[in-house]
């Protein structure tokens, strides 16, 4: 399982770096560097672009994993070239920049948009297979989540678009309930189709979630 990136274009990096004139430049060993958005090749060009802004970059480094308590002890190593710094450039997930800026009390700039929650199913391919909603109805859906794979994320499907097993948003793509149904009933528990989930209601989802472990 591996957190899915896209560099931000760099029009917008460049707006967000804003009047800080010496960046320090943090990038990831584990996921960002599996999908090619914050590897050391991907912080070398990212150094190179900044630097025709006119601006300092003081340093980098590619932290093994950017969103693990290892990460407080990847940056001391770096303490010079980021004490220099304005601010910092993350091209890590979301996690990785919340986790650089927690220990840092300086601006924590993201490079990268944080997409999914992604599996590789074959060598640089990945499809999202959870977005972490925090109610799980694989059980009913024969271990595929309606949420990722149907496009309208219904609970209770399927609804009247899908077409001989094609997605009416995208007809390149299975119906997620025709799956859902065909696993059901090779599985001999078509009756789970009759069960009702309950719609969510978001509007009072309270942020940010907690768990305590005891």
């Amino acid at each position: 399982m591996k957190s899915i990136t896209r560099q931000k274009p760099f029009e917008e990096i460049g707006r967000q770096l804003g009047g800080f004139g010496r960046t320090y430049i943090v990038g990831c060993g584990t996921c960002a560097t599996m999908t090619r958005t914050g590897g050391r090749d991907e912080v070398l060009a990212m150094k190179d672009q900044v630097q025709r802004l006119g601006k300092m970059v003081t340093g980098w480094s590619v932290i093994p994993t950017a969103c693990d308590q290892m990460t407080e002890l990847s940056l001391r190593e770096n303490d010079g070239a980021i004490d220099n710094a304005n601010c910092i450039l993350v091209m890590a997930c979301a996690l990785g920049v919340y986790r650089v800026g927690s220990y840092l009390d300086k601006p924590t700039i993201p490079a990268l948009d944080t997409l999914f929650i992604g599996l590789e199913d074959s060598p640089g391919n990945f499809h999202e297979v959870c977005t972490q909603c925090g109610h799980c109805v694989l059980g009913y859906t024969a271990g595929i989540c309606p949420i990722t794979s149907c496009n309208k994320h219904l609970l209770n499907g399927p609804c009247g678009g899908t077409n001989h097993g094609k997605c009416e948003v995208d007809r390149d793509k299975d119906c997620a309930w025709t799956l859902i149904y065909r696993r059901l009933k090779d599985q001999g528990r078509l009756d789970l189709m009759r069960d009702y989930q309950p719609r969510r209601n978001y509007q009072v989802a309270p942020r940010p979630r907690l768990i305590r472990i005891s």
